[in-house]
């Protein structure tokens, strides 16, 4: 019973620090919710990038041209050896006949095209790689295997997912580290200025016999009201921005390619991490900031 009215004692005594220092409350709150934003942005681009280049690298292939003196039968024997290559997930024989029907689908009605004859293609390779950053080096492996006379391959389209993917993965994770600082720095310094107020009370009340336990509970408490408030706000917030830009990506043109994750399917994660995040820094922050004022 005594430890349910201790815990009653220090969430009013938390609630009424949070109360009486209003505006460095509402600060810390904002501070915190600005520094989960950014960081929260910042985390979901990369993770939609991660998501959008593992779609590119499902769906990506290049084409491999077969030299025009083979004829179908050698054709068909450069498929082991390229199904062999590092980073070849796979490799599909595409016959003239096949490429000048998939090339005419869509343009049954071009006259000038409709007797198109097979042999003014090449036979060919539809070729997928495993990891996307490496097509370049397999590229360079095709390329050296006789009997491929020539590549088509979009690599910049590639390598610029992966450079978007890695710039926003290291932004994300420096801005994770920066912010979370400033945010300790922020709730420690609103601990500091609702204990440098009661000082003199707290000094009495360690003379008097109390544990260090019973005064920096309610400081605890009030870092962790002030942490999982700005981590709830920053949670919606962080939807509705989501959503969005989200809506603009779909109402926009030309721009079929980027595929976003719907935030619901993120939800409990996010709220998740934000909250763990609001925790660390409330808690944190309450814990650096007491510290001194207990050594009487």
């Amino acid at each position: 019973m005594a430890r349910r009215l201790n815990s009653g004692y220090y969430i009013t005594e938390g609630f009424h620090n949070v109360f009486s220092h209003g505006f460095m409350s509402f600060a810390a709150v904002c501070m915190i919710v600005a520094c989960l934003l950014i960081m929260g942005t910042f985390t979901l681009l990369a993770v939609n990038l991660e998501h959008m280049l593992g779609e590119l690298e499902k769906e990506n292939e290049f084409l491999a041209y077969v030299d025009e003196s083979y004829t179908q039968e050698q054709a068909r024997e450069l498929e082991g050896q390229l199904a062999a290559l590092d980073n070849v997930a796979s490799a599909t024989f595409v016959t003239r006949e096949q490429a000048l029907e998939d090339f005419l689908q869509g343009r049954e009605e071009n006259e000038l095209l409709s007797n198109l004859p097979a042999s003014v293609l090449r036979d060919r390779y539809r070729i997928h790689v495993e990891d996307i950053e490496d097509m370049s080096k397999t590229v360079d492996l095709v390329e050296k295997v006789a009997g491929i006379a020539k590549i088509s391959v979009m690599l910049k389209v590639a390598q610029g997912f992966v450079l978007l993917r890695n710039i926003a993965t290291g932004v994300a994770v420096v801005l994770i580290g920066i912010l979370m600082i400033i945010s300790l720095f922020i709730i420690s310094n609103t601990i500091k200025l609702a204990t440098f107020h009661r000082r003199e009370e707290i000094a009495i009340m360690k003379m008097c016999g109390a544990t260090n336990a019973f005064v920096r509970w309610p400081f605890v408490f009030e870092g962790l009201i002030l942490g999982m408030t700005g981590a709830v706000l920053a949670f919606f917030f962080q939807w509705g921005i989501y959503q969005l830009v989200c809506n603009f990506v779909i109402e926009a043109n030309g721009m079929s390619l980027v595929v976003i994750i719907p935030y619901a399917n993120m939800a409990k994660r996010i709220l998740a991490i934000f909250a763990a995040s609001g925790f660390v820094i409330g808690v944190g922050g309450s814990l650096m900031a007491i510290r001194k004022f207990l050594q009487v």
